[in-house]
């Protein structure tokens, strides 16, 4: 039988003479081999073998994804890792908020390259950059952080103490301490939940690089520390950010935002019982019109169980505002499903200007160590404070690819994703001269007859024997007809999309992605305002089609949601012809269209 790594033979030597004389070792050894005895081969299992040359390869392989972040100057910077061929990559955010809109990062491959910042999560700690110059950069694969289990195998790749001055990242070996850690702002609006914990050494420097599993696969990016209350070392307990709460942020950071957390407009609690009890929740929120009430118990949130406030926040700090969860309550014994839009966190005028990390002071040095340069004692669990940052000029070659503009990171970005979504358009086809009035009608799934009229007079609904009139123009919107969360209102923001595009609105940006209605495919976001009418534009996220959209009348209503079921044939353009129309999750009506006339302008 052979151990892990050393024949049984190494630990058997050759009986000896029991009545040896007292030689010297040296003597000893020399009437040993004249005995016949001969130090025996050692022998490695070929499973140890195979393992060692599989973990080689798996850094070898990985290693070209890992980047070196660097200022112009040299000597401040992190790490990040690439995620896709065309150069994005993720970073922490405080490892990017000195640098400005531009760095230098370095690859293995002995080349440094320019990148700029394209969006930012502030609270979560997470940037997204751009390395630019190549279309087939080296990607990591991104792995699946709810798999990640206490006890399995990781590495951390980085840029510890800016070793990496040659570009060639450092390697640490660990393995995971504990899943779904939370740890509150330290200070901060820095907010660590759903994180990793590793004892694989995570040190200064390191931030932003990439946690791996054993096979290679991004399950998170480092980026936090506990660390010794004199030093900066690690003491083995590091955190990284989850993948997964990273991939629901990806398409929001690619919009170039400045983007937020979400909270669910409720305060919770632990009750005598250990139940997790709402013990605040506000009027206006989505879980109130919903039903959700002070002193209901959370069951489970976004298809995860809650068994505590600590378990709940941890949840909760993982999506972005604006997405739509499954949340389960229950009253008196009996549970209630229902589906919530969460808030955004933070008030949105505490991101019109970026915010930048903190820097905690450099302290004056001891008597005793005048001559060194020791940081300052950091708060506990505070990010590890990477060298200053100072902005790097601006490349001419690469000035066009960053606007700024209030609220967001990088405004340049979401231009790119907004003219991307609006291809989904096309299918309708040219409605640019179709100015004047829209009428269409047909009959809805219960067989009452309808009758559409979207004109600069008004707009007009005749349904079976009923019919409305709403003039938008003259007074504010309004939720005609009643319950249908503004039905009108909606269908005359998608003929001002029709026919203007992003020009017909005061706002105009893209979002990011979301599950449709929360528990659906992946969507794009597209988001519009005009006055005080707010409307999200969905758009399928592979086949790029036009799918729906929620037109609310003010914020923090219920809004007019329409789904386009199947589109329609009309003389050349493609219309709505299967659809519903909803609000507050109740169905107003579903209807199939058969007829529209469209005019190229106004008629009395």
């Amino acid at each position: 039988m052979k151990l892990a790594a050393w024949s049984l033979e190494w630990f058997h030597l050759p009986r000896m003479p029991r009545r040896m004389p007292r030689w010297s070792s040296l003597r000893g050894l020399a009437v040993a081999l004249l005995l016949g005895w001969t130090a025996p081969a050692w022998s490695v299992d070929p499973a140890v073998l195979d393992a060692e040359r599989q973990r080689i390869e798996t850094v070898a392989r990985v290693a070209p994804t890992v980047v070196a972040i660097f200022t112009a100057s040299g000597d401040g910077g992190g790490s990040g890792v690439l995620i896709s061929p065309d150069g994005y990559a993720l970073s922490n955010f405080h490892v990017t908020s000195g640098a400005g809109p531009f760095m230098k990062c370095g690859l293995n491959d002995g080349k440094l390259y320019d990148a700029v910042l394209v969006g930012i999560d502030p609270t979560g700690d997470v940037a997204l950059i751009k390395l630019l110059g190549r279309d087939d950069f080296p990607a990591a694969v991104l792995g699946d952080s709810d798999q990640v289990r206490v006890g399995e195998r990781v590495f951390a790749m980085g840029n510890p103490f800016l070793l990496a001055t040659d570009f060639q990242p450092t390697l640490t070996f660990g393995m995971v301490s504990g899943v779904h850690r939370y740890q509150y702002p330290a200070g901060t609006i820095l907010e660590y939940a759903d994180c990793i914990q590793t004892d694989a050494s995570i040190n200064p420097g390191n931030s932003g690089g990439p946690l791996f599993n054993a096979r290679g696969e991004l399950i998170g990016i480092n980026g936090r520390g506990s660390f010794e209350k004199r030093g900066r070392v690690n003491v083995g307990a590091g955190y990284a950010i989850s993948i997964n709460q990273i991939k629901h942020f990806l398409d929001h950071l690619r919009s170039g935002r400045i983007v937020d957390h979400a909270t669910l407009g409720a305060v919770a609690r632990t009750g005598y019982d250990r139940a997790v009890i709402v013990d605040r929740i506000l009027e206006n929120s989505s879980a109130y019109r919903r039903g959700l009430r002070e002193g209901d118990e959370i069951v489970s949130f976004a298809g995860r169980p809650i068994g505590s406030v600590n378990q709940f926040k941890n949840v909760l700090g993982i999506y972005p505002d604006g997405w739509k969860v499954p949340l389960v309550y229950r009253r008196q014994g009996q549970k209630h499903e229902i589906v919530v839009e969460l808030r955004r966190l933070h008030r949105a005028s505490e991101f019109l200007e970026k915010p930048r990390a903190p820097q905690p002071p450099r302290p004056q040095p001891r008597e005793k160590d005048k001559d060194q340069d020791r940081p300052q004692e950091p708060p506990p669990n505070a990010p590890p404070r990477e060298l200053p940052l100072q902005p790097l000029a601006i490349p001419e070659q690469w000035k066009h690819l960053y606007e700024e503009r209030p609220g967001f990171a990088n405004y340049y970005f979401n231009r790119q994703e907004q003219a991307r979504v609006l291809k989904g358009l096309a299918e309708f086809g040219d409605y640019a001269a179709a100015k004047g009035r829209w009428r269409f009608s047909g009959a809805t799934a219960d067989g009452r007859p309808f009758e559409f009229t979207l004109a600069e007079a008004g707009l007009f609904l005749k349904l079976g024997k009923n019919a409305v009139y709403h003039q938008p123009r003259d007074i504010d919107p309004i939720d005609e007809p009643p319950g249908s969360g503004g039905l009108l209102t909606a269908l005359e923001q998608f003929k001002v999309l029709l026919v203007r595009g992003p020009e017909g609105f005061s706002t105009c940006y893209y979002v990011g992605s979301e599950p449709l209605d929360g528990t659906g495919p992946l969507v794009d976001v597209l988001f519009t305002q005009q006055g005080t009418v707010r409307t999200e534009w969905y758009f399928d996220r592979l086949s790029g089609r036009f799918v729906g959209f929620d037109t609310a009348l003010a914020e923090d209503v219920d809004p007019a949601e329409i789904r386009v079921l199947d589109l329609a044939d009309f003389s050349g353009r493609r219309f709505l012809g299967h659809w519903t129309a909803r609000a507050g999750e109740k169905e107003f009506a579903t209807f199939q269209t058969t007829a529209i006339e469209l005019l190229p302008q106004s008629t009395p």
